[in-house]
């Protein structure tokens, strides 16, 4: 393989990958592994804070839940945001502050709820009234934040459907939250996942704004804005270095909003999909008949092994092979399971050496997002990702 394998980040070419390159050519490995380095995510954090601000980094702990990455942000003074009791206990067990953490699920258990309250945690996201209900009695005098549908988005996989309350409901959760004796604070929304230039972010920002001041206007005191997440990860198009882009979001964030006491935004991929690769095996090369158009390429790894983010194709990794000096030709890659919907690229082929065999290496980049987190326990007896941090 590659003696360095190189990110283009906005047309910039970076070498901080060669530790994982190196350790993964030097290693056997018995299942698909993924390798992360923790000194990469310790560069993110420090090259989006930068661009941040203000703004207080809230990791999503969803998008890679490993001890060590949570240590070095723990170290950097991050805050979190935790989807579950377990990402919740997990980060105070490693010494986070439970004022450093918010429960950003919208869809949480009432127990789960308590829990977080008695150990200390004073902020929740609601987007229905039976959730405010619920955290009114679980976590009385908590403060909560509201998430809002946002309907622009021009990520390449917007969030639009499961979480939020639509604008006009917005305000009637203000209310009902002040009701039940919780202190509403502010808003949250997601721009979409994986959003690649901080210029997609306008629309989205100007309807959030617009609710925003109605609820000013009706006498609601805001003092949180909640950006979430949406900060970019290289997938092969060419992205702001995460610096640029995060200052250019704040920047957008503060004319609209103005100097808002408290922003928090949760990147969880442009934070850790850059500090892991996977390393890989193809198990077979075959064509479904004699004239069959294009090969089918099966690897150990599929959608339930790590890679669920293949779906509908919306996440397009990048492979690197010992063979990429040989001709190239399409193909549709598929994974190991018998599962007719473990296929990964169909609709958009991907090109891989023509001479690929059985047994031939394959290096998956930047996986260090949502691969180890989303793979399953044994789906097919095929055992859960390896993790390996350097």
């Amino acid at each position: 393989m590659n003696a360095i394998v190189t990110d283009i980040v906005g047309g910039a070419v970076a070498d901080h990958t060669r530790n994982i390159n190196a350790f993964i050519r030097a290693t056997h490995f018995d299942h698909p592994t993924l390798v992360l380095d923790r000194s990469i995510v310790a560069e993110q954090y420090d090259a989006l804070k930068l661009g941040l601000g203000r703004a207080n980094i809230h990791y999503a702990v969803k998008a890679n839940p490993a001890r060590e990455i949570l240590e070095v942000l723990i170290a950097k003074g991050s805050h979190f945001d935790a989807a579950s009791r377990g990402e919740i206990e997990l980060c105070l067990s490693l010494g986070a502050a439970p004022s450093d953490i918010s429960f950003g699920n919208t869809v949480k258990r009432a127990s789960d709820i308590a829990f977080a309250h008695q150990a200390g945690l004073t902020i929740f996201a609601a987007d229905a009234e039976e959730e405010l209900e619920k955290i009114a009695e679980n976590a009385p005098d908590a403060e909560v934040y509201i998430r809002l549908i946002v309907d622009a988005s021009e990520a390449d996989w917007p969030l639009t459907r499961k979480f939020g309350c639509a604008r006009d409901k917005a305000l009637g959760l203000l209310a009902y939250a002040t009701n039940l004796g919780l202190r509403p604070v502010g808003f949250s929304f997601h721009v979409g996942s994986q959003t690649r230039r901080a210029e997609m972010w306008r629309t989205t920002l100007d309807q959030v704004a617009d609710v925003w001041r109605a609820a000013q206007n009706a006498g609601y005191v805001l003092d949180l804005l909640n950006i979430g997440g949406g900060f970019p990860a290289f997938y092969g198009e060419a992205i702001q270095h995460p610096t640029a882009y995060a200052a250019e979001v704040m920047a957008q964030v503060t004319a609209r909003f103005g100097d808002v006491a408290r922003i928090m935004a949760e990147p969880g991929r442009g934070m850790v999909a850059e500090a892991g690769m996977i390393a890989a095996e193809v198990l077979l090369v075959s064509r479904k008949s004699d004239n069959d158009m294009h090969r089918w390429v099966y690897l150990d790894i599929g959608k339930f092994s790590g890679l669920a983010e293949t779906m509908d194709e919306a996440i397009r990794y990048q492979f690197v092979t010992d063979r990429d000096h040989e001709d190239m030709g399409p193909c549709i890659l598929a994974g190991p399971s018998c599962d007719s919907a473990d296929v990964l690229y169909e609709k958009k082929l991907i090109g891989l050496p023509l001479g690929l065999r059985s047994g031939d290496k394959v290096i998956i980049r930047n996986c260090g997002a949502y691969t180890s987190s989303y793979s399953s326990v044994g789906f097919n007896g095929f055992p859960p990702l390896d993790v390996v941090v350097i």
